[in-house]
């Protein structure tokens, strides 16, 4: 299917647990056809119960996180969250992209969750599934009113995303993370602005990612590079020099992880490289698969984030001796959970929960 204006997926095929399934296809009759109207945004608020959810998954490096939104307007063809939105009843394709939902108490929910008194404090991540500083953050500012209260709590936290908007907030990042509460990490996944374009329609572009690197490495703030994902034969070949960038900007750490399509991201993917990457589909498949033992994909935990074979294993010989060229080795220090208190003013809230 022809893209949408600024969007990632090429379809919107109704979500895996709907009873009647539709998908829209090219009857030969486009060009008779009205003229589409553009997809819109559609934000929807979620008044959730509680705001801090739970993960056992031995490869992933957070057992607390925070997700202020559920879809992402960045569209991310990738993008490993896309299949959520069928547990709402719709589409990981196009209405992941362009049904937003977000939660307008998430910053009195965490306040709510710090004043429990069997309330013990953990490192939080921030963004674990869709992007915290995504387009619509700039006018509902509910990841701004989050950091808000960790700053207020001391409460440390990590957080990542894609978007030159965390520069806004680096009057928090910055002192807290001078303080050993809070680092950031910054996904790059080519310096190439064509492909970012495609790819990833409504993310900052490159240039303003490493800016948001540099912004929050000036104000103190440890940050992070992430080359995530890795596509073989896509992007695999600017590993090195994304990460030299990176380090330029002020980058201390990196991390990367080899492209994912579970569910309904291998046909999403599929379709748009055979429309965006028409000259180079069939080889990136193939080297996909190559590292995922013939498959698309490998759900299990000890390899899914890396991948496997000999395709993998250059990818990862590759990253280490980058890490060590750019001063990207540096272990990552881990945040201070003593310092956590609840503030005086917020004491009086606490009683009522005696």
């Amino acid at each position: 299917m022809e893209a949408a204006k600024g969007r990632g997926a090429r379809s919107n095929a109704t979500g895996r647990y709907e009873t009647n399934q539709s998908e829209a296809f090219d009857d030969g009759w486009t060009g008779d056809d009205a003229t589409p109207a553009p997809l819109r945004t559609i934000l929807t608020p979620e008044h959730a119960r509680t705001i801090i959810a739970r993960n056992d998954s031995p490869d992933v490096g957070f057992d607390r996180s925070i997700n202020p939104y559920k879809g992402c307007e960045h569209g991310c063809i990738y993008c490993y969250a896309r299949p959520s939105h069928a547990w709402m009843g719709l589409s990981p394709g196009l209405d992941f992209e362009s049904r937003i939902f977000f939660k307008p108490e998430a910053a009195g929910l965490l306040e709510q969750a710090f004043l429990a008194p069997k309330y013990r404090c953990k490192r939080i991540h921030i963004g674990g599934n869709t992007d915290p500083y995504q387009p619509v953050e700039r006018t509902l500012k509910s990841t701004r009113s989050m950091l808000e209260v960790m700053r207020r709590y001391n409460h440390p936290f990590t957080i990542i995303t894609k978007s030159v908007l965390i520069g806004r907030d680096a009057d928090i990042l910055g002192p807290m993370g001078k303080q050993g509460l809070a680092s950031a990490m910054v996904s790059i996944t080519t310096l190439d602005r064509s492909l970012a374009r495609a790819m990833e329609p409504r993310a900052s572009t490159p240039a303003k990612r490493l800016e948001a690197i540099r912004k929050l490495a000036d104000a103190g703030c440890p940050v992070g590079v992430g080359f995530a994902p890795v596509i073989p034969g896509l992007n695999d070949h600017e590993l090195e020099s994304v990460l030299e960038a990176a380090a330029k900007a002020g980058a201390t750490s990196a991390m990367y992880v080899t492209l994912r399509l579970p569910l309904e991201i291998k046909d999403l993917f599929r379709e748009w490289l055979d429309d965006a990457r028409p000259d180079r589909a069939a080889r990136v498949m193939s080297l996909v698969r190559q590292t995922r033992g013939g498959r698309d994909y490998d759900p299990d935990f000890s390899q899914r984030m890396k991948g496997s074979g000999p395709v993998a294993d250059l990818i990862a010989a590759r990253f280490k001796a980058a890490i060590k060229r750019y001063g990207l080795d540096t272990p990552r220090a881990l945040l201070d959970e003593t310092q956590f208190r609840v503030p005086p003013e917020a004491r009086p809230q606490l009683e009522l929960f005696g």
